[in-house]
């Protein structure tokens, strides 16, 4: 059963619903007003929250904006509880991301009902959390597919073939797809005035990516290039945009994609910016690790990758870079044979990278 957060003022009305949640089974904690309701959610984060909107100090409509500003709990499914049934209000509570609607009074069925339907959605889209290939997506979208409001649209979408080399999209056009990576690798690279390359993004089988575009409605500022033979899904904006703004578990979903992202993109600017040649090299090989590894069951990493990929994410000159790589094999840290680099000692890696 579920840990739930119950937020009402009406002492009568808390008592009587945590009453009606606990009988069925779950664990409920409560809070008597929006903002001790806020704070309970942040420390326990719980799995279902339920709260009243008319309320004093800070309303219904406050809690789930401040819920939703919070990477780390605005992923909860959030219900609200209200004796108006004005149409404004019910759309201003959807508006701002609830995912049901209860009107007072109701019964024990309505509300239990409610809060299994929550449940078991939030359930089913987090347990594929966008980290399987094809075989989750499907059932993702599956899944989406049962939501009423999204039941009309065609999610049968073809993938595509793209060869090594091969553009995904130029900087500077505009965003028509979401991406999904069924097989293969994807590097995004930024260009300057002199031609010179710079990998911003390495992409895997599993991997959602060119969502920052849609998200912003802009032109993208990268160019995205197979590094393998590479067969990719691509869901039309349209349907994209649908589904971000009709469920909020997708929304929550990419955003936490989005700001894991942008966290990663700011670390490794600085890294850039400071860090020696060798400290830039090591990170970009446990780079190359870290994303790639699980691929790989011996118990050394190998990566065929050119020189000149290698020193576009470590952002070097490739004479330096080779001069680099050199040194990590005569001090046993890496073989090389061909474009093929293999990582025999880790731990020396990740004691450079600090």
């Amino acid at each position: 059963m579920a840990n739930i957060l119950l937020i009402e003022d009406n002492d009568e009305m808390r008592e009587n619903t945590s009453e009606i949640l606990t009988l069925d089974g779950h664990q409920v904690e409560t809070a008597s007003n929006g903002k001790e309701g806020v704070i309970k959610v942040q420390l326990n984060k719980p799995d279902l929250i339920i709260c009243d909107i008319m309320m004093p100090e800070l309303d219904g409509y406050g809690v789930l904006q401040m819920i939703n500003r919070d990477p780390n709990i605005n992923h909860i499914p959030f219900i609200f509880l209200t004796a108006k049934a004005d149409r404004s209000d019910i759309r201003k509570g959807m508006e701002l991301g609830a995912d049901d609607y209860l009107t007072k009074p109701f019964d024990d069925v309505e509300l239990l009902a409610a809060v299994d339907t929550r449940l078991k959605k939030s359930s089913q889209i987090q347990a594929h959390n966008f980290q399987h290939p094809t075989e989750g997506f499907d059932q993702f979208i599956r899944q989406v597919k049962t939501m009423d409001e999204l039941s009309k649209l065609d999610m049968n979408y073809k993938s595509k073939l793209f060869k090594k080399k091969d553009t995904i999209y130029a900087e500077g056009n505009m965003p028509h797809f979401l991406f999904y990576i069924e097989k293969g690798k994807i590097k995004t690279v930024k260009n300057n005035r002199q031609d010179k390359e710079l990998i911003t993004g390495l992409y895997k089988e599993g991997d959602f990516f060119g969502y920052v575009p849609l998200f912003e409605s802009d032109t993208y500022n990268e160019e995205a290039v197979s590094m393998e033979d590479t067969v990719i899904r691509m869901i039309p904006k349209e349907d994209f945009y649908k589904l971000i703004y009709r469920n909020r578990d997708v929304t929550n979903t990419f955003i936490k994609l989005l700001s894991k992202e942008v966290k990663e993109k700011e670390e490794r600017l600085l890294r850039i910016a400071y860090d020696s040649v060798r400290k830039k090299v090591s990170e970009s090989l446990l780079m190359l690790k870290d994303r790639y590894g699980k691929e790989n069951n011996e118990e050394n990493f190998s990566f065929p990758i050119s020189r000149e990929d290698l020193a576009h994410l470590a952002c070097t000159a490739t004479e330096t870079l080779i001069r680099t790589l050199t040194d990590f094999k005569d001090e046993g840290i890496l073989e090389i044979k061909g474009s093929t680099i293999t990582i025999i000692n880790v731990e020396k890696l990740r004691v450079m990278k600090n």
